[in-house]
């Protein structure tokens, strides 16, 4: 199983950018997928995840009202849409897949993508 995470950059506070996690060697469908993050000296985080019956965790509520995941099985990619971006929300980004199909805590995670970068600045 490869995820392969991407879709970052740079951009200014207040805008967007969509993140992909394309998954390869297996079929996402029954698939939790979530998104994490980790910003330089502090530990990963939790941001969203979508289970295999498309309901949504927010492990993060800062990211409330900013972001929403979403996931396309016919393309076996899972994307996060972050709107409003914020300084803080800087970091390297990770998808992550738990094959129990849901959304369960970060250790139970088996397969991680390389993360991509976002960096919020002006």
């Amino acid at each position: 199983v490869q995820l392969q995470a991407s879709g970052g950059g740079l951009v200014q506070p207040g805008g967007s950018l969509r993140l992909s996690c394309a998954a390869s060697g297996v079929t996402l469908d029954y698939y939790a997928i979530g998104w994490f993050r980790q910003a330089p000296g502090k530990e990963r985080e939790g941001v969203l995840c979508i289970n295999k019956l498309y309901e949504n965790t927010e492990y993060s509520d800062s990211v409330q009202d900013r972001f929403t995941i979403s996931r396309d099985n016919a393309k076996n990619t899972v994307y996060l849409q972050m709107n409003s971006l914020k300084v803080e929300d800087t970091a390297l980004y990770y998808c992550a897949a738990d094959s129990s199909g849901y959304c369960r805590g970060i250790y139970d995670y088996e397969y991680w993508g390389q993360g991509t970068l976002v960096t919020v600045s002006s």
